[in-house]
């Protein structure tokens, strides 16, 4: 298999888009110390994806699905809609695919997430500030409407190989990497591919595990990349029935305290959506606690704090 390990290390890739998945996973020791020895939390590192996050394994299956079956042909455009890491996974993959790719997100996304997704080769297409990402939906439907020749849109709320990419990957390497003994999965609410997939999967093999899905508990929130979905635009792909166990609401500054506190204490930097998981994550864990009961608990870090920060002097025309 592509990737596996060796005795000299991971085997040469014929591509860097053979590089997405088998991302480690981690135990949480310091933050979750206090729920004891029966009880563990995990957290799977998506950052170590080539470009750095969760996304790459949805765009990634998304654009070779859709390479097979020829829904992208010479010449195609792809375009999506997105307000930060999907984004920049389908820039670097189209580029070494060598597809052509534009992106329409709201104009006040960061300067950084404009500067990475342009210097990866991507247009950039910019809906109403106001609007969010659900004017970035409406946006792109309008553009590819208007020239459904031109482009191939992926639509990451509405193509069922966005959840597959989860299921193909990131369930089968948690089971591999608990030995099966996961009893809980946590992930957050955006396009919903994560919990969807990577549920589904779970499930599939061992139907007792238990998916919880966080969402923020507001419509207004501070949680980058999740989605506050009585509120919005309804993903096609969200089909939690009989699916997912429970849907957790998370207040904003408790998971940014947390993810303050995975910092310090455990060394992760990460994202403020990391931190809504694993205060979820915890919070499963303490309840186990409490029945007296055993679990390993796993939830999903996406990306890393620096992804927030500001890109530097990444724009080639800058003047030193």
């Amino acid at each position: 298999m592509a990737g596996q390990r060796h005795r000299y290390g991971p085997r040469p890739l014929p591509s860097i888009v053979e590089a997405v998945g088998r991302t480690p996973l981690v135990r949480l020791k310091r933050v979750a110390a206090h729920v004891g020895p029966g009880v563990s939390v995990w957290a799977k590192l998506e950052w170590f994806n080539p470009g750095g996050s969760v996304k790459d394994r949805p765009a990634r299956q998304m654009l070779l699905d859709a390479m097979a079956d020829g829904r992208i042909r010479p010449g195609t455009r792809v375009i999506d809609s997105t307000s930060g890491n999907t984004g920049v996974a389908y820039a670097w993959l189209t580029a070494a695919l060598g597809l052509e790719c534009v992106l329409v997100m709201p104009e006040n996304v960061s300067h950084g997430r404009k500067a990475v997704t342009r210097a990866l080769g991507a247009e950039l297409v910019f809906s109403d500030p106001m609007e969010g990402s659900d004017g970035a939906i409406r946006l792109v439907r309008e553009m590819v409407e208007a020239h459904p020749d031109r482009y191939f849109y992926p639509d990451q709320y509405s193509n069922p190989s966005n959840p597959r990419g989860h299921e193909l990957t990131t369930a089968p390497e948690i089971l591999a990497q608990t030995k099966g003994e996961i009893t809980h999965f946590v992930a957050g609410l955006g396009t919903t591919g994560t919990v969807m997939g990577t549920g589904r999967g779970l499930k599939h093999a061992k139907p007792s595990v238990k998916v919880v899905a966080v969402e923020p508990d507001a419509p207004f929130h501070g949680l980058e990349g999740l989605k506050h979905i009585p509120s919005s635009i309804r993903p096609a792909i969200w089909q939690p029935d009989g699916l997912v166990d429970e849907i957790v609401p998370v207040a904003t500054e408790p998971a940014w305290d947390l993810s303050e506190r995975l910092i310090r204490e455990e060394g992760l930097a990460v994202g403020h959506s990391s931190g809504a998981n694993a205060l979820v994550a915890i919070n499963i864990a303490e309840s186990l606690v409490e029945q007296g009961r055993e679990g390993c608990v796993v939830t999903v870090f996406p990306d890393r704090a620096d992804r927030y920060f500001e890109a530097g002097r990444w724009d080639p025309l800058h003047t030193w």
